[in-house]
């Protein structure tokens, strides 16, 4: 399972959000964001951020869909 600060980050990526934009809305180094995507990508076995990006905001929509 991915971590509080994986999930944070996991939720940005979701809508879009560039590792700048993400490090700017967590307040955290641009490098940070790079490590928590690359442990997300593993984690969850995509390929690439655009498969990742696309996974977590179909994961997104049913959470929001059934609850």
């Amino acid at each position: 399972m991915l971590t509080r600060a994986e999930r944070l980050v996991a939720e940005q990526l979701a809508t879009g959000a560039t590792n700048g934009e993400i490090a700017g809305a967590l307040v955290l180094a641009e490098r940070t964001v790079k490590n928590h995507i690359s442990t997300i990508l593993r984690k969850l076995q995509q390929r690439d951020r655009t498969a990742l990006a696309l996974y977590l905001s179909r994961a997104l929509d049913e959470s929001i869909a059934s609850g």
